[in-house]
C-alpha cells in the first residue's frame, strides 16, 4: 500500500512540476510546499531531493521536443562561415553561454546556504508574495509593448542582464522563469522573446544542475526499485504536462499580462502561511 501511495504522490508532483517549471510561479517553491504537505519521502534520505531534480529533466525534455526545429537549425547553421555570424548557431548558443555564467557562479557559491535556510514552506510563501509584487511593478515599468510576440536577437549585454536576474532563482519561491523574463524586459526584449530565451537557457542550466545534484547525492544506485519507478513516473508525467503548458503559456503571453500570475502567487502565499499557522506543515 505504501508503494501505491508513493506512486500516486509521484504523479501529483509530476503534474505540479510540469505546470510550474516554465510559469513565473516557482516550480521549486511549489515542490517544497507539496512535498511537505503530502509527507513525500522514500527509504533513502536523499530520495526527495533527487526526485525533484530528476523530474525537472522531464520538463526540460518537453522544451527540446517543442523547439527541436529551432535547435536543429542552430546546429545545422552553427558555424558563422556558412550563414554569417548574426544568424549562426554559434552566436545563438554563445548568448546562452553568457547568460549561464552568473547563475552558475551563484549556484556554486550559495546553493548549500539556500538549501539550509530557505527550503521551507514559510520562506517560500514570503518569497512568492514579495516576488509577486516585484512582477507587477516590473511589468508596469519595463514590459516592452513594441514588437510584442516577435523574436528579437539577443545581444551580449542582454544575455548578461538576463543571466544576472537568473541568480534570483536560487531563492525558492522567486521563480527562474519570472526572474529571466523580467531581466529580458529590463534589457529591452519583448515578453515572448524573453520567455523563449528563458526556455532555451533552462536546457543547459537545469540539465547541468540536475546531473551535478544527482552525482553529489550519490547517483541512482542507492535507490530501491519502487523509488526508481517513482522517479520514472514523475519524469514522464512532468514531460507530458510541460508539453501542454509551454504552448499555452506562450499563447497567453502574446495577448495578456503576467499580472495574473503575480496575483496567484500572492494568494497562494497567504494560503501557505495560513496552513503553516494551523500546523498543517511538518
Amino acid at each position: 500500500m505504501d508503494n501505491i501511495f508513493l506512486l500516486i504522490k509521484s504523479i501529483i508532483l509530476g503534474i505540479v512540476e510540469g505546470i510550474t517549471e516554465f510559469l513565473p510561479v516557482s516550480s521549486t517553491g511549489h515542490m517544497i510546499i507539496f512535498q511537505n504537505l503530502m509527507g513525500f519521502k522514500g527509504t533513502n534520505p536523499n530520495y526527495v531531493e533527487m526526485y525533484t531534480y530528476v523530474i525537472q529533466l522531464g520538463a526540460i525534455l518537453a522544451v527540446v521536443i517543442l523547439y527541436w526545429k529551432k535547435i536543429k537549425e542552430t546546429l545545422l547553421n552553427f558555424f558563422p562561415q556558412k550563414v554569417g555570424y548574426e544568424k549562426s548557431g554559434f552566436r545563438f548558443w554563445f548568448m546562452i553561454f553568457i547568460a549561464c555564467i552568473p547563475g552558475a557562479v551563484c549556484q556554486l557559491l550559495l546553493d548549500d546556504l539556500a538549501e539550509k535556510y530557505l527550503f521551507t514552506p514559510t520562506s517560500v510563501a514570503i518569497t512568492l508574495f514579495v516576488g509577486g509584487i516585484w512582477m507587477i511593478y516590473a511589468e508596469k515599468r519595463f514590459r516592452n509593448k513594441r514588437g510584442e510576440g516577435k523574436e528579437l536577437s539577443v545581444t551580449v549585454k542582454q544575455a548578461w542582464t538576463i543571466g544576472l536576474f537568473q541568480c534570483l532563482a536560487i531563492i525558492p519561491g522567486m521563480s527562474r522563469s519570472a526572474s529571466t523574463i523580467i531581466g529580458g524586459w529590463i534589457s529591452g526584449l519583448s515578453t515572448v522573446a524573453a520567455a523563449e530565451f528563458s526556455f532555451f537557457l533552462a536546457m543547459p542550466v537545469m540539465v547541468g544542475m540536475s546531473f551535478l545534484k544527482i552525482l553529489k547525492i550519490g547517483g541512482l544506485s542507492t535507490l530501491t526499485s519502487i523509488e526508481l519507478t517513482s522517479l520514472g513516473v514523475g519524469f514522464l508525467v512532468s514531460f507530458v504536462v510541460a508539453l501542454i503548458v509551454i504552448n499555452k503559456f506562450i499563447s497567453y503571453l502574446k495577448k495578456k499580462p503576467m499580472k495574473l500570475f503575480a496575483i496567484y502567487r500572492m494568494i497562494f502565499a497567504f494560503v501557505v502561511l495560513f496552513a503553516g499557522f494551523l500546523g498543517i506543515f511538518a
